[in-house]
């Protein structure tokens, strides 16, 4: 299983290889639907509170920072577990499904568990730590000591959801979604500005209809996946039945995951902590950039957990060398497709006007912004889809720690902290020094692909 990986493989072949492109898009396209709803639901609240103002529109992007911490912990603990279960989910072990399922539910109601109870306690002490802002820091709180009880039920959510890509049942999470969509849709427009006789809430209106639309989100998911008697769930006895050897095992792949994605995201949260520290407007545009992107970002979202999927279930069933192509086929197919979607981050950074009432000098550093990452987009894609959707998929955890979180401490977060300190280049410098770990990443993925090392059966 670690023979050189030289399929003959070019642009050609990969478009013209319908059975691949099938496979890719009857898995990808559904879970690109579903986040790019579960984003518009994010892009809600920030376009709705971007109508209060700057100070409520920075407020909530950095309560949501801790959000996106738990989120990437959650990636973590769901990719690694994935590795598992799209294995087994090739070699049809129901059993196997379900112990794994167990597992990462249990270690991820741990880490939300732990996030409920900081971020309603110290709220305060932990923005503080992002921004020096009081006004800012005031509203922020506001909502993020309601909003922190969302992170429970949302852990759940993941869970399931994570785990339905595995087996290829991804239309449940679509309509809960959905549902959840609706839901804070309507409680935002109530709370926020007071609609129909309630009070004006501001960020607690906000924070409050994300509770509200993360709950209905579980409560959908449960129980179609009860009713459907989708195989993640099972009797009781089969959840639990895990000995010290596969709890040992899951550990080995997942932990490298986890510790990835922590450094990761603590990573990410720099960004927002430079940002603050060079402004209020420059934090502002980063915000508005970062989730109006994530538009076009689930697209590739969607490919990285659409390869893991059918990478991991080629493994499950021995069919190594078909794996192995695949890899190489989605290494050409991803950066090609980023190309022209980088290309629709322009003129659609042209209609922030309409939703966000900012100043005009926010605008203006939003289209250099959107200008920069379209430009980095096929790099950052590559990247996104060999790291989640080919490595991890193959069991080669590990790894990503020295591609993916090494990389970025060593390079671009130094570079970009110090510029944004001891030097007064602009933000969208600052921007650009931020992708600046992406080429040392794509030559170390490549490297790893073409050696074959990472892919390896996780459940024999």
């Amino acid at each position: 299983m670690t023979t050189n990986l030289k399929p003959a493989v070019n642009l050609k072949s990969v478009f013209s290889d319908k059975s691949f492109l099938k496979n890719l898009f009857i898995i990808a396209v559904p879970i690109i639907l579903q986040n790019f709803i579960s984003s518009f639901v994010n892009i809600l609240d920030t376009i709705m509170i971007g109508r209060l103002g700057t100070v409520e529109l920075a407020a909530v992007g950095l309560g949501n920072q801790l959000f996106f911490l738990l989120n990437l912990i959650l990636y973590g603990i769901g990719s690694g577990g994935m590795v598992f279960t799209a294995q087994f989910w090739g070699k049809k072990d129901f059993n196997g499904l379900q112990k794994t399922f167990a597992i990462s539910l249990i270690v991820a109601v741990f880490f939300s568990t732990l996030f409920t109870l900081a971020c309603t306690i110290f709220p305060k002490e932990i923005l503080s730590l992002y921004s020096k802002d009081a006004a800012v820091i005031e509203k922020g709180v506001d909502y993020l000591s309601i909003s922190a009880f969302c992170f429970l039920p949302f852990a759940v959510n993941f869970i399931f959801m994570i785990t339905l890509r595995s087996i290829e049942k991804v239309r449940v999470a679509v309509a809960a979604t959905l549902v959840s969509l609706f839901v804070n849709l309507i409680l935002n427009a109530v709370l926020i500005f007071g609609l129909f006789g309630f009070p004006a809430l501001g960020v607690k209106g906000a924070a409050i209809a994300t509770v509200a639309s993360r709950a209905a989100e579980l409560l959908i998911l449960f129980s179609v996946t009860k009713k459907k008697k989708y195989p993640i769930l099972g009797k009781i006895k089969n959840h639990f039945d895990f000995d010290l050897k596969f709890i040992r095992q899951y550990f080995t792949i997942v932990m490298p995951v986890l510790i990835n994605e922590s450094l990761w995201s603590l990573g990410i949260t720099f960004h927002h902590k430079i940002f603050a520290g060079i402004g209020t407007f420059a934090y502002a545009s980063y915000n508005i950039t970062n989730t109006v992107s994530m538009l076009t970002w689930v697209i590739f979202i969607g490919f990285g957990n659409g390869v893991s999927v059918l990478i991991g279930k080629k493994i499950g069933e021995k069919n190594y060398d078909e794996a192995k192509t695949y890899a190489a086929k989605v290494s050409i197919f991803v950066p090609f497709v980023a190309i022209f979607v980088g290309a629709m981050l322009i003129p659609i950074s042209y209609l922030t006007p309409i939703f966000f009432n900012v100043e005009k000098i926010v605008l203006e550093t939003v289209m250099k912004l959107f200008i920069i990452l379209a430009c980095c987009y096929p790099l950052k894609a590559f990247n996104m889809c060999m790291l989640v959707g080919i490595l991890r998929a193959g069991g080669d955890t590990r790894f990503g720690i020295i591609c993916d979180t090494a990389v970025m401490w060593c390079v671009s977060i130094p570079l970009a902290y110090f510029l944004s300190v001891y030097t007064s280049i602009p933000a969208w410098g600052i921007y650009i020094c931020l992708f600046s770990e992406e080429p040392f990443k794509a030559l170390l993925g490549l490297w790893r692909i073409r050696s074959g090392k990472w892919l390896r059966s996780v459940t024999d």
